[in-house]
């Protein structure tokens, strides 16, 4: 089974360029997971034969909004963490299947100046909370942007954006603490020590022509289904959008 996960930074955009349509049957994945979608329900008709799709939109027009696209029918859906203060932005979207608990999620980022770090922490604490209550019911795969680079392997120059957003001491430490309690980053499984291995990059500087990019899209898997994990992988050959797709391969 092939999963992916694109931040499209606009989805009426990257379908007008002609790049969504490619990646999407290039990569024949089995569930394809959206962020930062950007629409409001009725903005765009997009279809796919044999999938279907579930949409969760931000209260705020152009703003935010995840989406799953899947060729396998849910035992149910639900959008959302659960609480009011998390739930205006159209961030998660969780499918329960048979086997697994699939989250799409795109994490809030901290903005210029650090402003949304506070909110962004508290995010972050009820998302791992979220993820643990799934996982001790069944495997949990969440993908999505995190907005964060782990490590400092994670980003080109960490030097340098040492405490900018996706880079604070905090966030990464969020990471941290998400993993520790039972989850796997998978392409670090798989490519623990590869280099120059991003999935955005700033559309400042020809920062893509020059690979100075950033790994702040996942898959993260609950340790209870990680041992069926085949692959990882970061398609950087896909444009259309400042990030690239993500999949992960694993067996069920």
């Amino acid at each position: 089974m092939r999963l992916v996960s694109w931040n499209v930074n606009g989805l009426r955009a990257c379908y007008s360029k002609g790049a969504f349509d490619k990646a999407f049957e290039a990569l024949d994945a089995d569930f394809f997971c959206l962020q930062e979608t950007k629409l409001q329900a009725g903005q765009l008709d997009l279809e796919f034969m044999g999938y279907q799709s579930y949409w969760n939109y931000a209260e705020k027009k152009g703003y935010s909004g995840t989406a799953v696209y899947t060729r396998h029918t849910p035992l149910s859906v639900t959008y959302g963490l659960g609480i009011p203060e998390h739930d205006n932005e159209g961030r998660v979207i969780t499918l329960e299947m048979p086997e697994f608990y699939l989250v799409c999620c795109y994490t809030p980022n901290s903005q210029d100046g650090l402003r949304r770090l506070d909110y962004r922490m508290e995010w972050e604490d009820a998302m791992r909370n979220y993820l643990k209550r799934l996982s001790a019911v069944k495997g949990v795969l969440l993908c999505g942007d995190l907005n964060v680079a782990h490590e400092e392997i994670d980003l080109k120059n960490p030097a340098t954006n040492h405490e900018n957003a996706g880079f604070t001491d905090q966030e990464r430490q969020k990471m941290t603490e998400l993993l520790s309690a039972g989850f796997v980053d998978s392409f670090r499984h798989f490519y623990p020590d590869k280099t120059d291995a991003y999935s955005w990059w700033s559309y400042r500087m020809r920062a893509r022509e020059r690979n100075v990019g950033w790994r702040i899209d996942y898959f993260i898997v609950s340790e209870n289904i990680a041992g069926r994990m085949k692959d990882a992988a970061i398609h950087s050959e896909f444009e259309g959008s400042d990030h690239c797709p993500v999949s992960l391969d694993i067996d069920i």
